[in-house]
């Protein structure tokens, strides 16, 4: 359930977009991506997200401290798994065509324009820094002219489970909550007529629903108050997978349809070229 820059395999995803009304930063979409990635190519690989938005900064990215199983918590209230504490470490940059910053196993680049992504690689470590197809950025600069587009790079040789991103940003859309969800793990452009196997979760929240709405999310009492203003009471959620196919694209749903709480009105959504 994502994009790599050469071969790899995904399991286990968790994606999370929540919509709400923040005390500082005013309407808000946060979304939150974890899975287990195992890199299969001879050297560096990288994960490719498109945000729905036209501007993102690496201060846009929360750090969850102590609290590394956010989103397994979020799964818990919909269905009980097991969940593990984890921690992350951050370092920010200043503003840039492309930004790069390191987050857990990831040396990750932020850009509006995907095309200006490879004059940015020599800030990655050699040991990260992925061989990238040309017209997998036209691809993205093309369907996702209006996106900021997330360069997550790394090598891990071993299956390994990746503390969450979780970030924040202003939606192009404020009313349409989207989850990236595009599949290609062979580096090369996505096949939009495609059918792929899934295996993910899919949760949305928003601050606007009415009582009794979801599923209560057991946030632990020693989290951060910076951190817990970002993230919902309750969560709606749903499990994608168990040799389940899906056409290949996005997760959408409007703000209007996730206050029934009837996921069956979440959408499989392609893009367009522009």
């Amino acid at each position: 359930m994502c994009i790599s820059t050469s071969e790899a395999a995904f399991s286990g995803t968790i994606v999370y977009c929540g919509r709400q009304h923040h005390p500082v930063h005013g309407l808000i979409h946060v979304l939150g991506y974890q899975n287990t990635a195992v890199n299969l190519a001879d050297g560096p690989n990288a994960m490719l997200l498109h945000v729905p938005t036209s501007r993102l900064g690496p201060g846009q990215f929360l750090p969850v401290g102590r609290s590394g199983d956010v989103l397994e918590r979020m799964v818990s209230a919909v269905r009980p798994v097991p969940v593990a504490t984890d921690r992350i470490d951050w370092m920010c940059g200043d503003p840039e065509a492309v930004q790069v910053f390191e987050h857990d196993v990831y040396t990750v680049l932020l850009a509006d324009d995907p095309t200006a992504i490879p004059a940015a690689l020599q800030q990655v470590p050699s040991h990260r820094r992925p061989d990238l197809d040309p017209d997998l950025l036209r691809f993205y600069a093309d369907h996702f002219p209006d996106h900021t587009v997330v360069l997550c790079c790394f090598d891990n040789a071993d299956a390994q489970r990746a503390k969450p991103l979780l970030l924040w940003y202003r939606p192009l859309d404020p009313d349409r909550l989207t989850v990236p969800a595009l599949d290609s793990h062979t580096g090369a452009v996505p096949d939009l007529d495609s059918v792929v196997p899934v295996d993910h979760w899919v949760l949305l929240s928003t601050d606007q629903a009415p009582p009794g709405w979801g599923e209560p999310v057991d946030h632990p009492r020693s989290m951060r108050h910076s951190l817990r203003s970002f993230l919902p009471d309750a969560v709606v959620g749903r499990y994608y997978g168990g040799g389940e196919a899906l056409p290949n694209g996005d997760f959408t749903v409007s703000h209007n349809d996730l206050l029934t709480g009837d996921l069956d009105l979440v959408e499989r959504r392609q893009p367009t070229r522009r």
